[in-house]
């Protein structure tokens, strides 16, 4: 699943290639977003801007209109100039939102819908989200409350439940742990507040970080040489490199499924005790 970090980094390139611009053509195999476009074209209107919520991407119509999407395992936004060749198959295309500069295409989208402002106000996961790991008003006090919430959750589960914080996903959760030396078993209780705040801060750096790398991706591991590169673990501390000695203390780092979604955790036995 994209992280909080892909998320932002796709808002912000539509928001430079869209913001401003009338729509000249909208196409969707949706019917949920067909249906809308039948009684309320999108042609004719301006986009406003594309922001991100945690892992969800908003892109704002004029008329009061907002296309919410999620991209879940496998969905992305490409940007194209008109005519130019898409790296996607065309029946992966799920939604394009085409201006004269740009046509901007969702493919393998599973979660897309049109809301009105108040609509969008009352959509639960949006209602619900916990505070912004990316945002400039980002809400530490809200977050350590929202953690006391659930107190009986591991740390590991916590730190990607989207209603607590969001932005951070399976990558992220294991790279935080590691760097702060928290073991991701633990239950919420036993992780005093001033971890708590640590992990809040070293995941807000992490995907500032990241947001900012010019070739995208997510690196954490200090002693990273993209040249040297062979894999995506290569830039990881722990994520991927199970059974790999640690780069630390070289134990080898282990990987479970963990939670009620089995999501692999990956943590070394001797830095987080």
């Amino acid at each position: 699943m994209p992280e909080g970090d892909t998320i932002f980094r796709a808002a912000r390139t539509l928001h430079r290639a869209l913001a401003g611009q009338i729509v000249v053509r909208f196409e969707s195999v949706l019917p949920a977003l067909t249906r809308v476009d039948e009684d309320q074209p999108i042609a004719g209107r301006t986009i406003e801007g594309v922001t991100s919520r945690g892992k969800h991407l908003l892109m704002r119509f004029s008329g009061g209109l907002t296309l919410r999407t999620h991209m879940r395992m496998n969905g992305s936004w490409h940007i194209y100039r008109p005519q130019e060749r898409w790296r996607r198959p065309l029946a992966a295309m799920r939604v394009l939102v085409a201006t004269h500069a740009f046509e901007a295409v969702g493919f393998d989208i599973p979660v897309a819908e049109f809301a009105t402002d108040r609509s969008l106000q009352r959509q639960t996961d949006l209602r619900l989200i916990g505070p912004d790991l990316l945002s400039q008003s980002f809400d530490e006090a809200d977050a350590l409350a929202r953690f006391r919430q659930r107190n009986d959750v591991s740390i590991a589960d916590a730190l990607i439940n989207q209603r607590i914080v969001s932005g951070a996903g399976n990558v992220y959760k294991s790279e935080v742990l590691f760097t702060c030396g928290i073991n991701p078993f633990a239950p919420v209780r036993t992780v005093s507040d001033d971890d708590l705040r640590q992990i809040l801060e070293t995941a807000r750096k992490l995907l500032r970080v990241n947001v900012e790398h010019p070739r995208g991706g997510i690196v954490t591991y200090r002693g990273y040489q993209r040249s040297q590169s062979r894999s995506a673990a290569d830039g990881l501390y722990v994520y991927g490199r199970a059974r790999l000695p640690c780069r630390k203390c070289g134990t080898p780092i282990q990987v479970v499924a963990q939670g009620s979604n089995a999501r692999l955790t990956y943590f070394c036995p001797s830095c987080q005790r």
